[in-house]
């Protein structure tokens, strides 16, 4: 089957999907307006000081920093504590605040502190004037006490998401049942406890040492599970909540990520169209199928003959595989990719010029002080195998990487694979938090059709389970991220009209699609553009 039949398949195949997880029946409609959200009898508990400083080219935005010593097992009373780094941003107009707005960008590993100071770049001053800006990092990752599997650079990238090592399935099994044994070793007692349930216990902490009665939530990728936990957990201390670009609570986790075959299917196209459209300046085809068959004879060259650098660092086929499948996330990265696959497809013997494009593509993000390097895979690994219980059936994997592979040829060996959870020594300490329709409609969510890592149908499970506490607006375009990451101005004037004046929407939203400018610029575009490589970054499992 060439690759527009597969392509067409995939999207029946969607289509089918859909409709099944298709909310039906009357929603009720329920109008909420803006309101003053009074805080606690306490005033802030906590003692603000200064901040590590911003990264280059970001403003420090009055940004103040502090930590809290909260409990690691919160079954057990006066026990072992874990300190919490939050950040806060005040709200710009003080006669106009509304409460505070936490923000988590995804991960699981992903780091907040510096969230409420990137946000004032993304956020339209009518949300900055209403919200103090709450950044944290969660337990385990950033300044939050830290997680490290004492792993190398180069092994943590194999590690988060896996991928396939030479030699084959057994190869990688190997491989990611050393992960798990060196994180155990690694982390000690404390790994058990870094969960999505106990970071969401973490944020009531945070609630309350603040002050608030309730508390406003913006999440993306991982951090709409994140949201919806909270949600579920303290319903009543919740305003306003939005999840962007949602996972479905049914899939913990295997199931999420072996969705990234055919959400990559169906996205990929994007790319596709984008390419031949451009043949006259990169020339890698001037129809979507000359562009797949491009796909595939770089990712057979790459399996034949790895492009060593001259530092050492090898570039291989799933390297190439998880590189694209990121490069899905936002089309603004499409023209950087593009002249990468020239040069592996005309000059793939010229490293120097690989290596160059390349970094362009996907430079590495800077280091923070005391932070290891293995963090972000540490954490991550310690969340997703520690929410659920993962299958131990080594058989399993191998049978169901087999069948992904030609099902999704493009991306299904990426979310298939075998990740250590398979070998994780401990069993989780709680069942996964129920996500129910208890509790009040204060949920909104926004999603885009042509998502590769949260595809669409996923988003529908989270409404399902949420009922009638959400509605969700679902966006046109592709990508990974929508409310000030993409030019969609229905989109974003939603959700803002939600944040600031608690417009919540009747029925579930379609915004068709469009381009040009949104509400939310509030900088340059150059800074703009910079902070949202960067939150894409931290949603990216790498």
């Amino acid at each position: 089957m060439n690759a527009v039949k597969m392509s067409n398949v995939i999207i029946r195949a969607w289509i089918i999907r859909t409709a099944l997880f298709l909310v039906v029946g009357v929603i009720m409609t329920v109008s909420v307006h803006a309101q003053a959200i009074h805080t606690d009898a306490n005033a802030d508990l906590i003692k603000w000081g200064a901040c590590p400083p911003p990264p280059d080219g970001l403003p420090n935005a009055g940004q103040q920093c502090s930590t809290l010593s909260l409990p690691l097992d919160y079954r057990v009373s006066n026990g072992q504590t874990i300190n919490i780094a939050i950040s806060r941003i005040k709200a710009a107009s003080p006669s106009l605040r509304r409460g505070v707005l936490l923000l988590n960008p995804g991960g699981p590993g992903g780091v907040g502190l510096d969230l409420s100071r990137e946000f004032t770049i993304l956020l339209p001053q009518t949300v900055l004037d209403r919200y103090d800006l709450i950044g944290f990092d969660p337990r385990g990752v950033g300044r939050s006490a830290p997680l490290t599997c004492g792993l190398t650079p180069a092994e943590a990238i194999e590690a988060y998401a896996p991928l396939e090592q030479p030699g084959g399935f057994s190869a990688t099994a190997a491989f990611v049942h050393n992960v798990a044994d060196d994180c155990t070793a690694s982390t000690g007692a404390v790994l058990p406890f870094i969960t999505t349930a106990n970071t969401a216990r973490n944020m009531d902490q945070i609630r309350q040492a603040l002050g608030e009665s309730k508390i406003s939530y913006l999440g993306y990728s991982y951090g709409t599970y994140l949201g919806a936990v909270y949600s579920s957990l303290f319903p009543s201390h919740t305003d306003k909540v939005v999840l962007d670009s949602s996972v479905n609570p049914s899939w913990l986790w295997r199931g999420q990520f072996r969705e990234w075959g055919p959400g990559g299917e169906l996205r990929f196209p994007d790319f596709a169209n984008f390419a031949a459209a451009n043949d006259g300046t990169y020339h890698l085809g001037q129809t979507p199928a000359q562009i797949y068959d491009v796909y595939f004879q770089l990712i057979n060259s790459l399996y034949k003959s790895p492009i060593t650098f001259p530092d050492g660092t090898v570039f291989n086929a799933p390297m190439f595989r998880e590189l694209l499948f990121g490069v899905l996330y936002d089309d603004s990265d499409f023209p950087a990719l593009a002249p990468l696959w020239r040069i592996l497809k005309d000059s793939p013997g010229d490293t120097a010029a690989v290596q160059h494009a390349l970094q362009t593509v996907d430079s590495p993000s800077p280091s923070v002080p005391g932070v290891p390097s293995d963090n972000v895979a540490a954490s991550g690994l310690a969340v997703l195998c520690g929410d659920i219980a993962w299958s131990h059936s080594i058989d399993q994997y191998q049978a169901e990487f087999n069948a992904d592979s030609l099902l999704f040829p493009l991306f299904g060996t990426l979310g298939s694979n075998i990740w250590s959870c398979a070998f994780w020594p401990n069993h989780p300490i709680e069942p996964p938090v129920p996500i129910t329709s208890k509790g009040p409609s204060n949920i909104l969510m926004v999603q885009n059709i042509r998502d590769p890592a949260a595809p669409y149908w996923g988003a529908l499970g989270m409404r399902a389970a949420l009922g009638q506490r959400s509605r969700i607006v679902s966006v046109d375009q592709g990508g990974h991220g929508v409310y000030a990451f993409k030019p969609n101005v229905c989109a974003n004037d939603t959700m803002t009209a939600f944040l600031v004046n608690g417009v919540f929407p009747n029925n579930d939203t379609f915004c068709p699609a469009e381009s040009g400018s949104t509400s939310s610029e509030t900088l340059n575009s150059q800074t703009k553009e910079r902070v949202i490589k960067e939150l894409l970054r931290q949603m990216k499992f790498k």
